[in-house]
């Protein structure tokens, strides 16, 4: 794996304001940017993207669409694509949402999950924009994210063009399921790895579990089996490191992007 392929997401150091992280990635050689839309918004999303372009830089991914078991999803959602045209990416990631009255079980909730995508994916495909869904671990199944594995995420988005829907391999997420490679395969061989994020595990979790994604080759994860395992179904895309921790946050972000830079091309 190499430097050209490597893409930062900015959570991963969310205490640099978004032009300190594009001239830091500018002074590093990262090419490659993955944007969330709060901050990006609170910055302005056109300003955002004259920023992001100037510099040279290609947002690879924006988080989030998605939580489609929620009230008011669609103009969400809409907003998500509009913003992913101006920012110049082609991919927004969907974290889809969790149970709730309306829905109160997995399998209804995966059922609205699919017929929202349904009603979603033709607007994203009109503006050239990919939907990827993000199987999050089951720990978040109830609140976050009733999709907890990559077949589960791949049964959803085989419903639509792959140049519509795919899914997001992250690490963190899936190095615990034993079919997760198969599907990894399954996802390669019908184009449907539309992002592949890093994180490594790490314990104990913290309170709340959300900000426990650890710094590359501080876990329990194979990531270079994992890298090698996409890389073996022809996915040469971006590598995004996507880190939550409020340990790595409390850091110098810029020791931290460093740090996460050299882990990468270490792991």
């Amino acid at each position: 794996m190499n430097l050209d392929r490597f893409s930062v997401n900015q959570m991963t150091v969310k205490q640099l304001a978004l032009p300190e992280l594009v001239s830091q990635c500018v002074r590093l050689g990262i090419r490659g940017v993955g944007l969330w839309r709060e901050p990006v918004q609170e910055y302005g999303v056109e300003a955002a993207a004259d920023l992001v372009r100037d510099a040279g830089l290609t947002v690879t991914t924006l988080c989030r669409g998605g939580f489609f078991t929620a009230e008011g999803w669609l103009d969400s959602n809409r907003a998500a694509i509009d913003e992913a045209v101006v920012l110049g990416t082609d991919t927004v990631v969907l974290v889809s949402g969790g149970l709730t009255p309306a829905h109160p079980d997995l399998p209804s909730a995966r059922a609205r999950i699919t017929e929202a995508i349904g009603e979603l994916a033709p607007y994203a495909g009109e503006r050239g924009i990919r939907l990827a869904v993000e199987p999050l671990h089951p720990m978040y199944a109830a609140d976050r994210c009733a999709v907890s594995t990559l077949d589960q995420a791949l049964d959803i988005a085989e419903h639509f063009p792959a140049e519509q829907v795919g899914v997001v391999v992250d690490t963190y997420h899936l190095w615990w399921d034993d079919r997760a490679p198969a599907a990894v395969e399954r996802a390669g061989a019908t184009g449907r790895i539309h992002s592949f994020q890093l994180a490594d595990w790490t314990t104990p979790l913290p309170a709340g579990v959300l900000n426990g994604r650890g710094q590359l080759g501080t876990g329990s994860i194979d990531l270079k089996a994992w890298s090698t395992l996409l890389e073996k179904t022809g996915y040469t895309g971006p590598v995004e490191v996507e880190l939550f921790n409020e340990e790595l946050w409390a850091r110098d972000g810029v020791e931290v992007l460093e740090e996460t830079l050299e882990r990468f091309l270490e792991v």
